[in-house]
């Protein structure tokens, strides 16, 4: 096992230090507390940061130039999160986790360093996005075709190059084909290529891209929206294993695997071929939206700002104050592009924030605020209409009652007779 960089743990919780202790050991750390410089530190905790802990963690930070502070809880919560990023933390995560789970927590916050598998690129501490990496992993193991759904936005191209940089094909070509961009007239020229004079200013034969992904991976993004000859087409292409140049005569072999993508049910839709359906849908993975998994929307927020801070000359140091309620209000329909894009909007337009900090936009921070009223109005007029009754409350508004309770609070409902 390759011995990573040392970290530094805080935690009044001798047992939960402990832990923690023996995650890092198993995972290839370091602990700074041996005599090695840091390069993150842990905070351990329970349902609440320990003043001490945090304020040792603020101090150490600043003597090892800012390194960063991953938060590490066995009680997690919504209302800790925000606390965590209030705080400074760049990170936070939820025992239990596998040596893995937390090297890759701690090591997307650590600069020029790659996690234990090579990958940090899907951000996320939720328990909904460890089940898809899981999952990927075992699909990218084998060479099955593989059908990704998902809303817009939840990252399908970054779960397809995930599957293709993990799999035996990772040093071939990764083709990307956008479904959705190509017109029938167009179709056989691209993905299976053309011979010379096959058409007017065809002055040459060239490969159509499913030939230069030979060995390698092709992603059909948004594969819903192929019409049916170009359904007819590709199907050929997968069952024979092989293609035939535009005006060629012919056949060339291609060794490619797919990794399908769409934001529709393919499997009730009229318009979709049933023998094409049933070979994509072998490794099959739902990507769930970011409304779902909460628990990621500040480490990916953190992650952005991170990222615009390099690609604008930027020196910040977190968001304003109140912005993690905010993100964890909205429900973000456009998941994680939509909040990425936020996040860059408030690089262009930061705001009245303090020094070092950001701020997000204010038509956002405005839509969000107007959302939360009527969030509030809706909830008291059901406690109202349920008599207070809160399991009766939770289930009309198609919430866990816990939910319930956290809106609550975070509102300040109480019944005063």
């Amino acid at each position: 096992m390759v011995v990573r960089a040392a970290i530094l743990i805080f935690s009044q919780n001798s047992q939960l230090r402990d832990t923690l202790s023996t995650l890092l050991l198993a995972a290839g750390f370091a602990l700074a507390n041996a005599g090695s410089p840091p390069v993150a530190i842990v905070i351990g905790c329970g349902d609440q940061i320990s003043p001490n802990d945090l304020a040792a963690a603020r101090s150490a930070s600043r003597d090892q130039n800012g390194i960063p502070i991953v938060l590490v809880t066995s009680q997690g919560s919504e209302s800790l999160a925000i606390e965590a990023l209030r705080a400074g933390a760049a990170n936070y995560i939820r025992l239990p986790q596998t040596p893995a789970q937390l090297a890759a927590a701690i090591e997307g916050v650590v600069p020029n360093r790659t996690t234990r598998d090579g990958d940090n690129r899907i951000v996320g501490v939720s328990k909904a996005l460890e089940n898809v990496k899981s999952y990927l992993r075992r699909a990218a193991a084998c060479n099955s075709n593989v059908l990704i759904t998902g809303e817009t936005g939840t990252g399908k191209e970054l779960a397809a190059d995930f599957v293709h940089r993990f799999s035996s094909r990772a040093a071939r070509p990764f083709i990307t084909i956008n479904c959705a961009a190509i017109p029938d007239s167009l179709l056989e020229s691209e993905l299976f290529g053309y011979e010379r004079g096959a058409f007017t200013g065809a002055h040459a034969p060239q490969d159509g891209k499913l030939k230069l992904a030979h060995g390698g991976s092709v992603f059909l993004d948004e594969i819903g929206d192929l019409s049916p000859y170009a359904q007819a087409k590709i199907l050929r292409a997968i069952e024979s294993g092989e293609i035939q140049r535009l005006g060629g005569r012919q056949a060339q072999k291609i060794d490619i695997r797919i990794i399908a993508a769409t934001n529709r049910k393919l499997e009730s839709d009229e318009t979709f071929r049933r023998d094409l359906f049933f070979r994509l849908n072998v490794a099959r993975i739902h990507l769930p939206p970011l409304r779902e998994r909460k628990d990621d929307i500040l480490p990916l927020a953190e992650t952005f700002r991170r990222e615009f801070d390099v690609k604008f000359g930027c020196v910040t140091k977190s968001f304003t104050r109140g912005t993690a309620e905010l993100l964890m209000a909205y429900t973000w329909p456009g998941n994680v592009r939509e909040l990425r894009n936020i996040v860059e909007a408030s690089f262009i337009d930061p705001g009245p924030g303090a020094s070092g900090q950001i701020d997000l936009p204010s038509q956002f921070r405005n839509a969000v605020q107007g959302s939360t009223g009527g969030e509030l109005e809706r909830i008291l007029m059901t406690l109202a209409r349920t008599e207070w009754n809160r399991s009766l409350a939770a289930k009309e508004l198609h919430w866990s009652r816990m939910t319930l309770y956290r809106k609550m609070a975070r509102y300040n409902i109480t019944r005063t007779a």
